[in-house]
């Protein structure tokens, strides 16, 4: 087995890197799991819509796969967590722009994916959080 390479991203990942003492990334061999992104600039910042809040995570996800060597193309397994629009229903946007994602930045591959609900994220004025896991060919 290959020894695990830990990845800090510049900005937001230095900064919660100092704050948190966490990794964005770690890649073993093949492998790279990378830490749950949301939807922050490098100044951990969110915008007001919440449909640019999913595009910024999924730019963000793509920041930290290439400082591993990796890209959304790698990309086999997604988690993504969303503050719901209400108690028992995630709601409709979420899982249309994330789909809308998958569809412009995979190529045509579609990875196993778990959507949850959640009461609380890790940041005041977070909506959503993605982590995945890539196999890199």
């Amino acid at each position: 087995m290959s020894e695990p390479q830990f990845f800090i991203t510049p900005g937001a990942g230095e900064k919660l890197h100092g704050m948190l003492g966490y990794s964005q990334a770690v890649r073993i061999g093949d492998r790279v799991e990378i830490s749950g992104q949301g939807g922050w600039n490098d100044d951990l910042e969110f915008p007001e819509d919440l449909e640019d809040e999913i595009v910024r995570a999924f730019d963000n996800v793509e920041r930290v796969l290439a400082a591993a060597g990796a890209t959304w193309a790698d990309v086999v397994h997604v988690n993504s967590y969303h503050l719901p629009d209400d108690p028992a229903y995630i709601g409709e946007r979420p899982g249309r722009v994330m789909a809308e994602q998958f569809r412009k930045r995979m190529n045509g591959r579609a990875p196993i994916w778990t959507e949850l609900g959640v009461a609380a994220l890790g940041a005041p004025g977070m909506r959503v959080e993605i982590r995945v896991t890539a196999v890199v060919a």
